[in-house]
């Protein structure tokens, strides 16, 4: 298949969020990607901590204004855009004052109130997937980088599989070693089948806390590939990946040219 669009959804983007390892791999990515000559949209929460005028953000009125329901309660959806230098790419924010509105200072939402991560995940992967549908933007390849984007693949298989504008786009999901402040709430799976996912892909998680491990599984599960950007991965993960036998790109120590070999993983599946 030939790839051509690439969604970036990220956890977070620097200089926007300090240079944590996944930070910084969505900006230099998304803008070396870009530099290969693909199209790219680029999507990252809207934390509190985003100091709005220093970054000039702005509202998208046109992208914005729906609802999305979460649990039978309505969240107003607002988009928001800033150009990303000196690549002049645009990069979209997913904001909503019931999830990421709550502090200003460096520790972010997930983790001075985590336990509305759960539904703050929904929030933001069913925020992306309608943004792109406003966008009437078809992409190849959706890369998802953080544990905050891990729903994604589920909700691409099950809400959004009837959709034209994802009918070819294949999930690669990133492994990295970062913070997880606490499991998602044991009601993640009633949730989610509220929104059309289908009782045999959430029963490893139905009815219990929802851990790391278990949120990184059900990424993995239902997506078209996987790349390890962190060395120090649970094994426990990595033997999952081997079962399931799906496209994998492991950890390289030489990493001066992952840009180039994430593109041909992109074009491999």
């Amino acid at each position: 298949m030939d790839v051509n669009k690439v969604l970036f959804i990220s956890q977070e983007i620097a200089p926007y969020m300090p240079e944590t390892p996944i930070a910084t791999i969505g900006r230099d990515l998304s803008q070396g990607i870009q530099e290969l000559g693909f199209e790219v949209r680029t999507f990252m929460p809207k934390y509190g901590y985003i100091n709005e005028r220093r970054n000039q953000l702005h509202e998208v009125i046109r992208l914005s204004g729906m609802n999305i329901v979460i649990d039978d309660s309505d969240h107003p959806l607002i988009i928001k855009v800033a150009t990303l230098q000196p690549a002049r790419m645009q990069v979209y924010f997913i904001y909503n004052d019931d999830y990421f509105l709550r502090n200003v200072t460096k520790e972010i939402e997930t983790e001075v109130s985590p336990n509305d991560n759960d539904e703050r995940s929904i929030f933001f992967v069913r925020g992306v997937m309608e943004t792109v549908k406003k966008l009437r933007w078809e992409p190849d390849i959706i890369h998802c980088h953080g544990w905050i984007s891990a729903l994604t693949p589920l909700y691409l298989k099950h809400m959004y599989n009837d959709e034209p504008i994802f009918a070819k786009s294949k999930v690669v999901y990133s492994l990295y070693n970062d913070a997880y402040p606490q499991p998602f709430d044991e009601r993640l799976a009633e949730k989610m089948k509220m929104d059309g996912i289908i009782p045999e892909d959430v029963a490893p998680i139905e009815g219990k806390p929802v851990d790391h491990t278990a949120l990184t599984k059900l990424a993995i599960a239902h997506s078209h590939g996987v790349i390890q950007y962190s060395p120090d991965i649970n094994p426990e993960i990595l033997e999952y990946i081997k079962e399931l036998g799906i496209p994998f790109l492991p950890y390289q120590e030489d990493d001066s040219n992952y840009i180039e070999r994430y593109a041909e993983f992109y074009k491999s599946i």
